[in-house]
């Protein structure tokens, strides 16, 4: 099992920058990926950035050159940092561990955050 926790969200004016943390407890050795996913009002989950435990990262094309996501092995802890915000970014994020299992995966999510992007 793995719990995730997610902090860092807010209003910001368009433009700005914020940091999202995500606190992962629990069996975190066996977590392959970390994701970070957005859901605005009457829009459908997306994923916004993933990292591998390699340090392998994607990014969504919306996102790109303004987001970055990285881990903090010791801490436990995912980042993303977001700069140049626009008001298309506001939705509420979502920190997600899988586990890649060759008989099935398994999905961890944390209990969002919501960014507010002011124009």
């Amino acid at each position: 099992q793995v719990q995730l926790v997610e902090s860092g969200g807010g209003l910001v004016q368009a433009g700005g920058s914020l940091r999202l943390s995500c606190a992962a407890s629990g069996s975190t050795f066996s977590i392959n990926v970390f994701g970070w996913y957005r859901q605005a009002p009457g829009k459908q989950r997306e994923l916004v950035a993933i990292i591998s435990s390699r340090g392998s990262t994607n990014y969504a094309d919306s996102v790109k050159g303004r987001v970055t996501i990285s881990t903090d092995n010791a801490k436990n802890t995912v980042y993303l940092q977001m700069n140049s915000l626009k008001p298309e970014d506001t939705a509420d994020y979502y920190c997600n561990a899988k586990m890649i299992r060759a008989w099935g995966n398994s999905d961890y999510w944390g209990q969002g955050t919501q960014v507010t992007v002011s124009s």
